[in-house]
């Protein structure tokens, strides 16, 4: 079975992990970007996708990559505690939550393809611009290419994954009348940031007052030379639901962080050291996607990012697009048809998320910040005097098992577990050995 894959982001390689690990070795990864290089911030990884990934014998890679985080808590704008909870195996869990920089985990995840797939298991100016499906099944994939004078390439394969991120062009193809991501008015600036441990060193804060939210996390807990470990951080300001252009940070976003504190974390000192020492930092629109009826047409279907783009309350996106990896291989993997195997995804996959894009939409477990604030903007004496400690651990735990990091879930073996290999399909589209390797 020939299986393309458009995208190279985490949910793209560990797909590809996912599906040699349980014998399907003819996987070919499309990136459209020149060169895989470690760019971006922060991502969190829910212990339910570190134990995916360990399955994937990633575990000591993910170990050295970033910090195990061992306690959320969200604030108000004043550093008054509202919530607090264990993380990771400092609560019921047997698997980590990790801290980790995105590009370092791509990184990671795209040599491990490379030296278990073959140095031509990943191709780099290759962008999946459309496809067709097949009159005998299969489909065929249009590669185009950036650089030089190089025509469009033709690929034939059994399956694609449309693994290409938040403005897919697998997803426009499927859903040519969608249009644009949607906007809720919301901009972000995040940056990250050599700073002093904080709370311990493992804690993720969250805090905010309604309308402007800051998310800092460690991504190492041993500290350098100098004392600091690289901390990333993400300051959010919400406004009408209108399209945001990409900018400059302006006064106001300096303004709002310049005197939040939060025991010894000092956000002013993250965010001033950050990009050109003048402070300036590039903004960026929230955006999502609508949930779908389906993602998986025939021979195609979608994954991550191109198939549930959410908003990131929670910290959960990441997270979500190695499920999907596992859960996709595993279904190629136990089904005898191509066909079926994705339909079996789609029923797996897509319910859950359609509502947990629905939960991001409505800010997720951080809505407890707002409610906070609309009851006691001033601040507080006793958070329970504003809010039952029982409501706040419902919000909690309802998104825990929501997205499928509750502890219960956790500690159950894996749903993805490795089939046996009589199971395995070996079909190739036709009966031919498909060209454009």
């Amino acid at each position: 079975m020939k299986i393309v894959i458009a995208g190279a982001g985490i949910g793209g390689l560990t797909a590809a992990l996912s599906l040699d690990a349980v014998g399907l070795h003819d996987v070919r990864v499309l990136e459209a970007v020149p060169e895989i290089r470690p760019l971006g911030a922060g991502v969190n990884l829910q212990p339910n996708a570190v134990r995916e990934l360990a399955a994937l014998g990633l575990a000591e890679n993910l170990a050295e990559l970033g910090a195990e985080l061992t306690g959320l808590g969200y604030y108000n704008h004043l550093g008054q505690e509202i919530w607090r909870e264990s993380r990771g195996r400092a609560s019921d869990s047997r698997w980590p939550q990790l801290g980790l920089h995105r590009g370092m985990l791509q990184k990671v995840l795209a040599d491990t393809v490379r030296a278990r797939l073959g140095d031509t298991a990943i191709t780099t100016d290759a962008r999946v611009t459309g496809f067709a499906p097949l009159p005998g099944g299969g489909v065929e994939v249009t590669v185009g290419h950036r650089a030089g004078d190089r025509s469009a390439d033709r690929i034939l394969a059994d399956v694609l994954i449309g693994a290409d991120g938040l403005r897919s062009a697998v997803r426009r193809s499927l859903y040519p009348r969608e249009g644009e991501p949607r906007s809720h008015g919301t901009a972000v600036w995040r940056g990250v940031t050599r700073g002093a441990p904080f709370h311990g060193g493992r804690s993720m804060v969250v805090m905010g007052d309604g309308h402007w939210k800051a998310v800092v996390y460690p991504l190492a807990v041993r500290p350098d030379a100098d004392g600091l470990v690289p901390v990333n951080w993400a300051v959010s300001r919400a406004g009408p639901e209108r399209d945001v252009p990409p900018g400059p940070a302006d006064d106001g976003f300096l303004d709002a962080v310049s005197h939040w504190r939060c025991g010894d974390l000092r956000l002013d000192a993250l965010v001033t050291g950050t990009g050109t020492g003048t402070g300036a930092v590039p903004s960026f629109p929230l955006l999502d996607r609508d949930p779908v009826p389906r993602w998986s047409f025939g021979a195609t279907t979608l994954l991550g990012d191109a198939a549930h783009a959410m908003a990131p309350m929670g910290s959960n996106a990441t997270t979500q697009a190695v499920l999907d990896a596992r859960s996709l291989a595993h279904a190629l993997a136990t089904h005898e048809h191509p066909v079926a195997a994705l339909a079996a995804y789609d029923r797996d996959r897509r319910p859950r998320m359609n509502r947990l894009q629905l939960l991001n939409r409505a800010k997720g477990p951080e809505v407890v910040i707002d409610l906070v604030h609309e009851r006691a903007p001033e601040g507080f004496g006793r958070v329970e005097d504003v809010i039952p400690a029982a409501r706040l651990a419902e919000v909690a735990h309802t998104y825990a098992r929501a997205a499928g990091f509750d502890a219960a879930s956790v500690n159950a073996p894996s749903p993805y577990g490795r089939p046996l290999r009589s199971h395995l399909p070996h079909t190739t589209v036709h009966g031919r050995t498909p060209h454009g390797r």
